[in-house]
């Protein structure tokens, strides 16, 4: 089945804006023409989404609490309510935030997934005929790693919650099953940095008070990095090095890390990167759409409009109230759009 979208594209890998036709069959973009239209309408790649929890989902706006009360394991006020929460409330949370997801633009996401096999189980019901894309990392319960078989691979805390040997087992098994490791690091203090790195993550995330020795050699290992601004703000972890890690080459992405602390809304994660970190709107849209593709290892198909990719979209109204009168168009999406701007998700 074939249809075509016209209006103003955020092009190719670049973001350039062009007014033009997108030409659309069985869900892959076949082409894509450069033409003088009348646009009222931006055509822009859907989010990928780097870094989020959505098992937080059953409990939202907890109170104000030092970082390691609200998410260390094994007593962290998050793994608390998580233990007294039933199943079927967990994945009734999830399939909430997964719709709030499509609903604002995301179109795929890494999940960090607490319980074990069945904590894999739950996400991946909750999952179950949705139409977006998902990357989960489960973690031991009582050396079980049986959650492999379920998902994308192992996901840590950090290399502080942990024994070092526990920890390289964890890593030998995941990687011996062929699957990838994700790391927190470097969000508290600087101390578990370095050792995270020596275990070779496919990626890192945070990286709030990582230092210049500690970015360099990221950069030289060909580490990608997961940051995620509004959740660091809330816990007064600081802001992460965005700037310096970019110039060491290292591919940088966004999430918005954990439900109960945020909403998983991209426009707003956006919005914050460029208003306090990264006054570079072509950057800031590339750190919520192709990066995190290239993160997640799915860049081929999703992260930005080029002929091949899949067509998922997000066609927004230059004229709502919010966009009326807007000179630049991918600024104007980075700094200003919202969810309600959205006419239609594809």
């Amino acid at each position: 089945m074939e249809q075509t979208l016209q209006g103003t594209i955020i092009y190719g890998d670049e973001f350039e804006p062009l007014d033009g036709i997108i030409t659309i069959e069985d869900g892959i973009i076949k082409d894509i023409e450069e033409k003088k239209i009348k646009a009222d309408t931006i055509i822009a790649p859907c989010f990928v989404n780097a870094h989020t929890h959505i098992g937080d989902s059953v409990i939202k706006d907890p109170p104000y609490l030092p970082l390691a009360e609200l998410v260390q394991p094994p007593n962290g006020l998050k793994h608390s309510i998580l233990a007294q929460t039933s199943r079927d409330d967990l994945v009734a949370s999830m399939k909430a935030t997964i719709h709030d997801m499509i609903r604002t633009g995301t179109c795929a996401f890494m999940d960090f997934r607490e319980g074990g096999s069945a904590g894999v189980k739950a996400l991946n019901d909750a999952l179950s005929g949705s139409q977006i894309e998902a990357m989960s990392f489960g973690r031991p319960v009582d050396n079980d790693m049986s959650y492999l078989d379920q998902c994308n691979g192992t996901g840590l805390s950090s290399t502080s919650d942990l024994e070092i040997d526990v920890i390289q087992e964890i890593v030998r098994h995941t990687k011996g099953n062929g699957k990838r490791i994700a790391i927190h690091a470097g969000e508290r203090d600087m101390s578990d940095i370095l050792p995270a790195i020596e275990l070779e993550p496919d990626h890192l995330i945070h990286l709030t008070h990582a230092g210049k020795k500690e970015i360099k050699l990221i950069g030289r290992e060909g580490i990608p990095v997961v940051v995620c601004l509004r959740s660091n703000f809330l816990t007064r972890s600081g802001l992460p090095p965005i700037k310096k890690m970019m110039d060491e080459g290292i591919v940088v992405a966004a999430g918005t890390d954990n439900v109960m602390l945020n909403s998983v809304n991209m426009f707003s994660e956006m919005e914050f990167l460029a208003k306090t970190a990264l006054y570079d709107d072509r950057q800031v849209f590339k750190l919520c759409t192709l990066n995190g593709a290239k993160v997640a290892g799915i860049d081929k198909e999703l992260g930005s409009i080029k002929t091949g990719k899949k067509a998922r979209l997000m066609i927004l109204n230059k004229k709502s109230d919010n966009m009326y009168g807007i000179r630049n168009p991918l600024s104007s999406l980075v700094r200003r759009a919202r969810p309600d701007d959205i006419i239609r998700i594809i």
